[in-house]
């Protein structure tokens, strides 16, 4: 994998508390690797944080059914990047890869939906 190439970005972090439960949910690990995106300048993109989506890495709504007190983050590019975007959702720099799927945890983990 090539060198993180960290895109300057505008980054809003969302994050509401709507849930009943007193403890935050946890991420579902999506993937056991990041995806590389070509990124525009100016677009408005929304990073999964739940790890439910379908249209991974990014977010299609799933999170109000599967984690409602988990939000997606919302960024905007002020310069086209390609980047690495985190699969596994349990990175340090989100939206971004930080190696974190390596992990034995991430690795060993099942992923939604296989057996």
């Amino acid at each position: 994998m090539p060198a993180l190439q960290r895109p300057a970005a505008v980054v809003t972090l969302v994050r509401s508390s709507s849930g009943t439960s007193s403890s935050p949910s946890q991420p579902a690990i999506a993937a056991k690797h990041p995806y590389q995106v070509d990124l525009k300048a100016g677009k408005r993109y929304a990073w999964c944080a739940c790890g439910h989506s379908k249209k991974q890495p990014f977010c299609d709504g799933s999170h109000k059914t599967a984690t409602p007190d988990l939000s997606p983050l919302r960024f905007q590019l002020e310069e086209a990047k390609s980047a690495w975007l985190c699969g596994c959702k349990h990175t340090k720099s989100p939206p971004y890869c930080d190696g974190t799927h390596k992990e034995e945890f991430i690795q060993k983990a099942e992923l939604p939906g296989q057996p």
